[in-house]
């Protein structure tokens, strides 16, 4: 062969991926996709803009001592400083906001998934029906006027009335007004309106499995619906299942509204004070812009750390 031959036959050879440096494959590959790029480029754009810039313009705050009047002075790590050594509140804060995650977080998780696995197995109009019920209290606005009246601090009050003539109680319980009882009542509200969105997406993602792979997988061995839900069902939604952890995480970490609907702002004796609370009263009522970006960092990393740690143990699912 000829020369010229083998140069013709090196040009017409497609180039292999380990051929390639990282940046030139990926180039190639953005090339090659173009058109799903450009359609893409709207979002990207949003994204980044409020998303990204906001982090990289939160962290670079943190670090000076800003409140929106004058030009920001720099800090270094004094405003973190101050955070962890001499912010009791924000310690405080802290242990609630983990508390009510920690609890909050798997169990809504747990609870949609298998309200969702129970409503799938129903016949399609009755599971139509069935779903707007679970689901309406997540979009209800007025949700919280049902526990306000329900667990109200006078002798009117269900819970109490009912407790009165139980004879277990004499006088009324003020029940979001003792820091005994707001965390577990706000605890208890948030779980019940914990069946939203990712609900929803647990019931599509059921509906997307392919039923011949169970006939497949009895041939194989699998023996009940437990090992089917395991082994096959969540495998196959693994997408809604780690969609469905970031809105229980994004929830359990920004549960403020939950509070102030019920208790006020701020709780009594700081009982259901979180992070989010911290947040908002340095950012939104004294405009210290500085220490309320290192308390917004703060809850990124921790909030960011989470969903790592999701994400390893979904990829668990079904070994």
């Amino acid at each position: 062969m000829s020369q010229e031959n083998v140069k013709t036959v090196d040009k017409e050879r497609p180039v292999k991926r380990d051929e390639m440096s990282k940046w030139q494959w990926t180039w190639k590959e953005m090339k090659k996709n173009k058109t799903a790029y450009f359609m893409l480029a709207p979002f990207f754009i949003l994204f980044i803009v409020f998303t990204v810039l906001p982090v990289f313009l939160s962290i670079i705050l943190s670090l000076t001592d800003f409140n929106m009047l004058q030009v920001p002075g720099w800090e270094g790590l004094d405003n973190y400083t101050r955070l962890f050594l001499e912010d009791e509140i924000f310690m405080l804060a802290v242990q609630n906001t983990l508390i009510f995650a920690l609890i909050t977080g798997p169990v809504s998780y747990i609870l949609s998934l298998l309200v969702a696995w129970f409503v799938n197995e129903l016949p399609p109009k009755i599971r139509a029906v069935v779903t707007l019920i679970f689901y309406a209290p997540s979009i209800s606005g007025q949700v919280y006027l049902i526990w306000k009246t329900l667990f109200s601090s006078d002798a009117y009050g269900w819970a109490n009335a009912t407790l009165m003539d139980l004879g277990l109680i004499t006088d009324p319980i003020l029940w979001f007004e003792d820091a005994n009882y707001v965390m577990p009542l706000c605890i208890v509200v948030a779980l019940w309106t914990s069946l939203g969105t990712a609900f929803l997406s647990f019931i599509a993602g059921f509906q997307t499995v392919d039923r011949s792979m169970y006939e497949a997988a009895a041939v194989d061995g699998i023996k009940n619906r437990w090992q089917e839900l395991w082994y096959i069902t969540l495998p196959t939604m693994r997408p809604q299942m780690m969609f469905g952890a970031v809105l229980a995480i994004t929830n359990s970490f920004g549960f403020g509204s939950v509070v102030d609907a019920l208790c006020g702002f701020p709780s009594v004796d700081y009982a259901a004070h979180t992070i989010m609370h911290h947040l908002n009263d340095y950012g939104g009522s004294r405009y210290e812009i500085g220490y309320s970006s290192a308390i917004a960092v703060v809850l990124f990393i921790i909030m960011f750390g989470s969903n790592i740690l999701v994400k390893k143990a979904l990829s668990k699912v079904g070994e």
